[in-house]
């Protein structure tokens, strides 16, 4: 059997992109179950549409993508992204005329 090291080509960042409809009050409390859901499942608000989680693998990205898929409303439009570490560290965050340093990933554990 081989191991391998966590590298930045092997960890995966998702992004997801949502555009939900929200005129009537099924459907704002459809589209808060929506965030709230992806909220409990790790994700953090980059921007209010716009969500994004840290995965350790390929194989996690895929799992929670599976998971989104089942959480998405009816009515909407939910697009899913996913990057690799590498892709993600040239993200360039500016607010105001002020840039700021990417989010640093969470610490892993490695097991050997």
């Amino acid at each position: 059997m081989s191991y391998s090291r966590l590298n930045a080509y092997q960890i995966m960042w998702i992004f997801v992109f949502f555009d939900l409809p929200v005129t009537a009050k099924i459907e704002r409390r459809k589209a808060t179950r929506f965030r709230k859901d992806l909220l409990q499942d790790g994700f953090s608000m980059m921007q209010y549409s716009v969500y994004t989680r840290h995965c350790a693998s390929r194989e996690s990205a895929k799992v929670h993508i599976k998971r989104i898929k089942k959480l998405v409303p009816s009515k909407g439009q939910v697009s899913i992204l996913s990057v690799t570490d590498k892709q993600y560290g040239k993200i360039i965050n500016i607010w105001g005329k002020k840039s700021l340093p990417v989010e640093k990933p969470p610490p892993q554990l490695e097991m050997f």
